[in-house]
């Protein structure tokens, strides 16, 4: 197994002394290269936690993160590394297009034009390519957010509850992506609470209150119980 990406003893606590609250306990996994990977739990069980430090965005209070066997944070990981937030936020002054075209030749996208209206037009955004993000609803930030996230390379994609706001249409366009990034070889990891997106995954992960209870195949526990009842 090639890993893409290994988490080692992470944990991460909020606070200090005695107010010091846990977000995640110590947890040690690894994910291969083209594996898809469900993570559930109710609100506050640590996902986004989790995926915020091995995206590098928050710095873990023990253990490490490596992507492709590169410290997580470091220009190397971030370069192997795309994340979709939950949250995305955009440049006040520039247009859609104009996001696409800063974050591909970031990443050394020399074609980036093509790869950019395939994406906008899966999406449904053609119509809206040249307006600013900003002033987009939430379903069409998140749409303009995923083509931000695939116009360029990566080996592991982190993805925080992209369901949320999409329409059909844009649902299963995420989904068509999802299926194409799997079989180009990357990982992928998505926290989420659209449970009919677990049939499709080859690994479900299922936090509580900031600790580890299924690691495994999701055709072999009961889903609803992992998320409201733990």
């Amino acid at each position: 197994m090639t890993v893409a990406l290994s988490l080692r003893g992470l944990t991460k606590s909020f606070g200090s002394g005695d107010a010091q609250r846990p977000a995640l306990a110590p947890l040690t996994l690894q994910v291969a290269q083209g594996q898809r990977v469900a993570i559930v739990g109710h609100n506050g069980s640590g996902k986004t936690t989790l995926l915020k430090m091995a995206a590098g965005l928050l710095d873990p209070s023990g253990g490490d993160v490596l992507v492709t066997g590169q410290p997580g944070g470091s220009p190397a990981a971030r370069a192997a590394l795309a994340y979709l937030s939950d949250h995305p936020t955009f440049y006040d002054d520039l247009s859609l297009r104009e996001h696409l075209e800063y974050v591909a030749r970031l990443h050394g996208v020399a074609d980036w034009a093509d790869r950019a209206d395939q994406l906008v037009a899966k999406v449904g955004l053609s119509d809206r390519v040249d307006d600013l993000p900003t002033t987009f609803s939430r379903g069409l930030r998140q749409k303009a957010a995923i083509t931000l996230a695939f116009v360029r390379p990566f080996q592991v994609l982190l993805v925080d509850e992209p369901f949320v706001g999409l329409d059909s249409a844009g649902k299963a366009a995420l989904l068509e992506l999802f299926d194409d990034t799997s079989t180009r070889g990357a990982a992928l990891l998505v926290a989420t609470h659209e449970l009919t997106f677990v049939n499709r995954v080859d690994r479900l992960i299922a936090l509580a209150d900031g600790e580890l209870r299924y690691d495994g195949a999701p055709g072999e526990t009961d889903v609803n119980e992992l998320v409201f009842h733990t």
